[in-house]
């Protein structure tokens, strides 16, 4: 942009946006220097100049701010998300640009707007229903969630499940990536809000969350496996993973759950894929070393013991990583030492539903 040339002001900006937006689909105009341009993304492409700057000027705080507001009291940021499809695909880049630094900055109670306008968020999340816009959405989406209160808004909606049911199993390997890695910062970036959301719904998270760790498409299956670990191992859930392993819970449905959940671990340790069985182990780990098992879980360990035993002794020793030999060390200590009694047995015998 010249030095001499004058910027448009946020109102002009928002004004022209909305009226360019009438008509998205308009012929192209030419810029000064005769390359086509299409008015929305020229419009958008100002804004995002005026919000970030560029190699001229800074930009300048009053300014964003105001022209945060316009955009607030104008309704055209959720015209914006439901019609992301419909427009030029500059223009979409350049929208993601710019929703992205209101939301950073909380421009103008932008965080408040959206929390506001549910449909927003939602809208957002369908975006991965369309392969064109689905990466413009994830971006917008890990921004929104940076946030706490939106992310417990996505947490606790109905939205949520389409993560576990279609979006991580998309077979547009980058639109499942991009989905995965929304569906992980929503369980790990907050960790208060998450350890809560999952105690409140424990059965329903995990009966879901082992149906991804079956998944027929080895990324969803390794990469829910992994984060399956870190959430087991993250100290903020550690009830969760007392409650994962059969530590508490007093009924004969929680221990077949919880022994349904070894007896998944162990199989994939024996998954063909080094990969799988390397997280498989990080989650195996925890049914072994921890202190307290159930004994209908010390008793599925104590049949297995010598399988399990030889396994591990043999189990993917290329790997020279000091803290990964240490661990199977003591997983094969502990399970030598392993001991059951008459009530440990009785326990494993217990009916597996009634």
């Amino acid at each position: 942009m010249s030095l001499f040339s004058r910027r448009k002001t946020p109102e002009q900006l928002v004004k022209l946006l909305k009226d360019a937006l009438a008509d998205p689909s308009s012929p192209a105009k030419p810029s000064k220097d005769g390359t086509p341009v299409e008015e929305v993304t020229k419009r958008l492409s100002e804004m995002k100049v005026l919000l970030y700057g560029d190699g001229e000027q800074e930009a300048k705080p009053e300014k964003c701010a105001q022209m945060a507001e316009l955009l607030i009291a104008s309704g055209l940021v959720p015209k914006l998300i439901t019609g992301l499809d419909k427009l030029p695909f500059e223009a979409r880049k350049q929208f993601a640009q710019v929703y992205n630094n209101l939301m950073r900055r909380d421009l103008a109670g932008f965080v408040s707007h959206a929390e506001g306008k549910p449909e927003i968020l939602s809208a957002l999340v369908a975006g991965y229903e369309n392969p064109e816009v689905a990466l413009n959405c994830g971006t917008m989406l890990r921004e929104s969630i940076r946030h706490e209160i939106l992310a417990g808004k996505i947490l606790y909606s109905p939205d949520l499940w389409k993560f576990f049911d279609v979006y991580v199993h998309l077979p547009n390997f980058e639109v499942g990536s991009d989905a995965f890695a929304t569906f992980k910062d929503l369980f790990t970036r907050h960790k208060t809000l998450a350890a809560t959301f999952f105690t409140s719904n424990f059965d329903v998270v995990f009966a879901k969350y082992n149906s991804l760790l079956m998944s027929e498409n080895y990324v969803t299956r390794r990469q829910s496996l992994k984060l399956l670990g870190e959430i087991l191992l993250d100290r903020s859930n550690f009830d969760i993973m007392m409650k994962y392993i059969g530590i508490t819970g007093d009924n004969v449905a929680f221990y077949y759950r919880e022994k349904e959940n070894l007896k998944m671990m162990m199989n994939l340790l024996r998954d063909t894929s080094e990969n799988i069985q390397f997280e498989a182990f990080h989650v195996f780990k925890v049914f072994v070393a921890n202190p307290k098992k159930p004994e209908a879980i010390s008793q599925i360990l104590v049949n297995n013991r010598e399988k399990l035993i030889a396994y591990l002794r043999n189990f993917q020793n290329n790997k020279e990583d000091p803290q990964f030999i240490e661990e199977k060390a003591l997983l094969i200590r502990t399970l030598e030492g392993l001991k059951i009694g008459e009530a440990a047995r009785e326990a494993a015998n217990a009916p597996l539903s009634q």
